[in-house]
C-alpha cells in the first residue's frame, strides 16, 4: 500500500527526513548489535529492500552488504552457511547467523565480473558450486541443461541403484516379453498386452528416427536380437547397428526408465477414464470442414471420413446442438 505525505513548509521537510535517518540509524544498529558484519539481502519486486542511506550507516559500521540475492538462491545459501533467514531486523539474533573465515568480491579471470566469496565456513552443509561459463546465453543454458541432466542421474541412481542397458535394449526386451504374454491369454487382455508392447517399440523406433537411421530395418534387426536372447542388445548410433550396450558403457539408471513407463500408463488410464465430451457447434463445424486442430489430432473421431462416427446437427432452433453417435 502507498502512502503519501504532503509537506508544505521546509521545517516539515527538515523534520522528516531526520526521523527517516534516525529510524534507519537504529534498524542499522541492532543488526551490528547482533554480531553481524556481513548482511545479505534478498531481491524484492514489489518495493525496495534497501536504500542509499542504510549502505552509508553499514558501510560506516564496517559491515559487508550483499544485494540483491536471488529467491531461489536463498534456501541455497542458508543450508551452506548455517544461517536463517529473517523477515526482519527485529528478529536478528546470534543463534541465526552463520559463519564464514572470509567474504569479499573475487574477479573472474578473463572478465570484468565480480563474485563474492565465501571460504572457511564453519560447518559446511551438503551443498556444492558449480561455476558455469559461456560465451551467449544460448551457450550457458545448454551447459546448465548439461549439468541439471547429469545431477538427475546421481539422484535416480542414490534412489534406486540398478543399471540396466540404454540403446532402447530394456523396451524392446520388455516388447518381446509382452507379445509372448499376448499370444497365452485370450479376450481383452490379450490386446492390452499387444498394444503396450507396440507402445514400447516407438521409443527405440524413435532413437533410429533421430540417429538418422532406418527405423523399420533397426527396429527388426533390435527385435530379433531379443528373440535369440541378447538381452543387452540395443541400437549403436555412432556405428548404425546393433550392438551390446553393456560392452560400449551404453547404461542408464533402472528408475529413470521405471518412472517414464509409470507416468505414461497413468497418463492413459486418466484419458480412459473421460467418460464424455461436450462438443460445441463451432468444433463440429471445423471438423465437418476439416480444419481446426481437433481434425488431425483426434484420428478416432474422423468425422470427415464417416468411417468410425456419424454427427447430425439440428438447426432448427438458435443454438446448435452436436450429437455424436456411433
Amino acid at each position: 500500500m502507498d502512502n503519501n505525505v504532503v509537506v508544505s513548509d521546509y521545517a516539515a521537510m527538515d523534520r522528516i527526513l531526520r526521523d527517516e535517518r534516525k529510524y534507519i540509524l537504529n534498524l542499522c544498529k541492532k543488526i551490528k548489535k547482533s554480531g553481524a558484519n556481513v548482511v545479505l539481502i534478498q531481491k524484492s519486486i514489489l518495493r525496495d529492500a534497501y536504500n542509499e542511506l542504510s549502505l552509508h550507516f553499514l558501510a560506516k559500521m564496517g559491515m559487508l552488504v550483499v544485494t540483491d540475492v536471488e529467491r531461489n538462491d536463498v534456501e541455497f545459501v542458508c543450508r551452506t552457511l548455517g544461517c536463517t533467514p529473517i523477515p526482519h531486523v527485529d528478529s536478528c539474533s546470534p543463534d541465526k547467523l552463520g559463519t564464514a573465515e572470509h567474504v569479499g568480491d573475487v574477479v573472474l579471470p578473463g572478465s570484468g565480473h565480480k563474485v563474492v566469496k565465501f571460504t572457511g565456513v564453519a560447518n559446511p552443509g551438503m551443498t556444492s558450486t558449480v561455476l558455469l561459463r559461456g560465451s551467449n546465453e544460448l551457450v550457458l543454458a545448454e551447459a546448465n541443461r548439461s549439468v541439471h541432466d547429469a545431477q538427475c542421474v546421481v539422484r535416480s541412481l542414490v534412489k534406486q541403484r540398478h543399471l540396466i542397458a540404454g540403446g532402447g535394449a530394456a523396451e524392446t526386451e520388455a516388447s518381446l516379453r509382452l507379445r509372448e504374454l499376448a499370444l497365452e491369454t485370450t479376450g481383452m487382455d490379450s490386446h492390452c498386452f499387444r498394444a503396450y508392447a507396440d507402445a514400447l517399440e516407438v521409443i527405440p523406433y524413435t532413437l533410429a528416427e533421430n540417429a538418422g537411421l532406418k527405423p523399420i530395418e533397426i527396429v527388426t534387426e533390435l527385435r530379433k536380437a531379443h528373440a535369440e536372447g541378447r538381452k543387452g542388445a540395443g541400437i549403436d548410433v555412432k556405428k548404425g547397428r546393433i550392438s551390446d550396450m553393456y560392452e560400449k558403457n551404453v547404461i542408464q539408471p533402472l528408475l529413470v526408465t521405471t518412472s517414464a513407463i509409470k507416468l505414461a500408463t497413468e497418463t492413459v488410464c486418466m484419458i480412459l477414464k473421460v467418460d464424455d465430451l461436450v462438443w460445441t457447434a463451432t468444433v463440429v463445424i471445423e471438423l465437418l470442414n476439416g480444419r481446426g486442430p481437433l481434425s488431425e489430432s483426434l484420428g478416432f473421431v474422423r468425422i470427415t471420413t464417416l468411417l468410425q462416427c456419424f454427427c447430425v446437427i439440428d438447426f432448427s432452433t438458435e443454438s446448435s446442438y452436436p450429437f455424436l453417435l456411433r
